[in-house]
């Protein structure tokens, strides 16, 4: 599998990670908010990764992955406030941080190669 196919898939599985593991939290406005931000994002993430695979041009791929740092990264700092506020159990929490943390390192080194050419 290549490494385009492989961000696809992860991506994605991540995205349905963060929607079916703040779905079973209970309904208050607090809640509602962050959990509508984060599936924003984190989906965002996945439907602008597979943009970005399939991106006309250089300069459309390097705005795609801008856009894939940018979201990964809101997703990280939603992943913080629900750790904080201990609205998920550790474990769960601490594999979903750290799926995000490797997306973030990945797709940041991949948006550097990108600018280098």
């Amino acid at each position: 599998m290549d490494f385009n196919q492989t961000f696809r898939e992860r991506t994605k599985d991540f995205s349905i990670a963060i929607i079916k593991s703040l779905s079973s939290l209970p309904y208050a406005d607090d809640i509602a908010v962050i959990r509508k931000q984060i599936i924003r994002s984190s989906t965002s993430v996945a439907a602008n990764y597979r943009a970005m695979s399939r991106a006309r041009s250089e300069k459309e791929r390097f705005a795609k992955i801008c856009i894939v740092v940018e979201e990964i990264d809101e997703t990280q700092l939603w992943l913080e406030i629900i750790e904080e506020l201990e609205y998920l159990d550790s474990e769960k929490i601490l594999l979903l941080k750290s799926e995000c943390d490797e997306l973030v390192k990945v797709m940041t080194k991949y948006k550097f190669t990108l600018s280098q050419k």
